[in-house]
């Protein structure tokens, strides 16, 4: 039967629906014949007024709001504490008549905790939050503020609201799940389950060589090339990189692709300008396009996560490499789990956060044998399949919402 669906996201989602985990799953819900409403974010920066978009069974509300992303903790605080408010009052104004029969949610942030009471209480629907982000603990880790200041107390007391308002809440890891259990030990135990993050996996595999001289990246022959995609910011703890980038330092044997923004970046730029260092390529902004080429033209696929981390996060972009069959190097901290699922499926390893000896071990093994790179990328495309189809998002989130 069809339903009416609402999905709160903090990402911004436009008519575009380019590839990402959230676009995919509710390109799935779409397919599957439900009326998808989207309400996301149109940032201060991009100078937009909120609109709203309508194409068969989709409609995109997309909010005029702070910035959100890759800002000071001041703004940061003020469009997390805000938004809610702001996604009311449009959808208020935009979407008065529609009757939901399920709400969506992600995090961040937990103050959609307001704005789902009052939906759930109008609407008298069931409700689900995608947990991808466990505030303010990650915030206490990043040393942003101490857990006895008064933004934590108020956050998590948020949090705590928001766990209780939620119908289902779906993890993105077994270390995940255990971990908000163990902290939070009122909730119903029953309603907490891994949904992992998930895409619609490209089928199609083939590699353009051509790529690196498009993009002025000079690379030798030989070189075994790693990438990493994604924000730099605090959270990734961007030092062990650095310590990579030096120990290696114009070994042509090894060569790096850094692809992405954040509030780290012009350190990284720097720090690699003033090493002199020539292995790398550093680039803030690429076309989707060109970006999904380079991918399928490298050979592993890293991931950092700040040392001191004691959340147990489980970074998108691991997505993208596995589904370009390429092994993973996990460069984390203790809590997660990323890093035993690439071992446990022999597609990856598991490298703590600082271990330099250990990481460089590794990718000398990958250099001298190349046949381990070809398994563990075969290996990686299966554990996509098998664990992080959006199918398998879609059918959870379904069968909840049919009990």
């Amino acid at each position: 039967m069809k339903k009416n669906i609402l999905f709160l996201t903090s990402v911004k989602i436009d008519s575009g629906l380019e590839r990402f985990v959230y676009t995919d799953l509710i390109k799935e819900f779409v397919n599957n014949g439900h009326n998808l409403y989207v309400v996301s974010p149109f940032e201060r920066r991009l100078k937009r007024k909120t609109k709203i978009f309508t194409k068969e069974n989709l409609t995109l509300l997309n909010v005029k709001t702070l910035n959100i992303q890759k800002v000071n903790f001041i703004e940061k605080f003020l469009s997390t504490f805000f938004i809610w408010y702001q996604f009311k009052r449009a959808i208020d104004n935009f979407l008065p008549n529609v009757k939901f029969d399920l709400i969506i949610y992600t995090t961040p942030p937990i103050t959609f905790y307001s704005l789902v009471k009052s939906l759930k209480s109008k609407h008298n629907c069931k409700t689900y939050l995608l947990l991808k982000d466990i505030f303010p603990q990650n915030a206490v880790d990043l040393n942003f503020f101490s857990n006895k200041s008064l933004f934590y107390k108020i956050f998590r007391k948020i949090e705590k609201k928001l766990y209780l308002i939620s119908d289902y809440i779906g993890c993105m890891s077994q270390a995940n799940k255990d971990f908000v259990i163990k902290h939070n030990p009122y909730i119903d135990k029953s309603k907490i389950e891994i949904n992992p993050n998930c895409i619609n996996p490209i089928k199609s595999y083939k590699k353009n060589n051509n790529i690196f001289k498009e993009l002025g990246i000079d690379i030798k022959d030989k070189s075994l090339k790693f990438i990493y995609g994604g924000n730099l910011g605090k959270p990734q703890g961007l030092d062990f990189l650095k310590t990579i980038l030096l120990r290696n330092k114009n070994d042509f044997k090894y060569y790096f692709i850094i692809l992405g923004d954040g509030t780290e970046y012009y350190t990284l730029k720097n720090f690699i300008e003033f090493n002199n260092i020539k292995n790398v390529k550093l680039n803030s902004k690429i076309e989707q396009e060109k970006y999904d080429q380079l991918i399928k033209s490298c050979d592993v696929g890293l991931i950092f996560l700040n040392k001191n981390f004691t959340i147990p996060n489980f970074p998108f972009r691991l997505l993208g490499y596995l589904e370009n069959r390429m092994p993973v190097i996990s460069c984390t901290d203790p809590s997660t789990d990323v890093g035993d699922v690439l071992e446990k499926s022999e597609c990856g390893f598991k490298i703590l956060s600082g271990d330099i000896e250990s990481f460089q071990k590794v990718i000398d093994k990958l250099y001298n044998n190349k046949d381990i790179i070809k398994q563990y990328g075969k290996n990686a495309y299966e554990l996509l399949i098998n664990k992080y189809n959006v199918e398998k998002s879609y059918k959870l989130i379904i069968e909840k919402m049919n009990k």
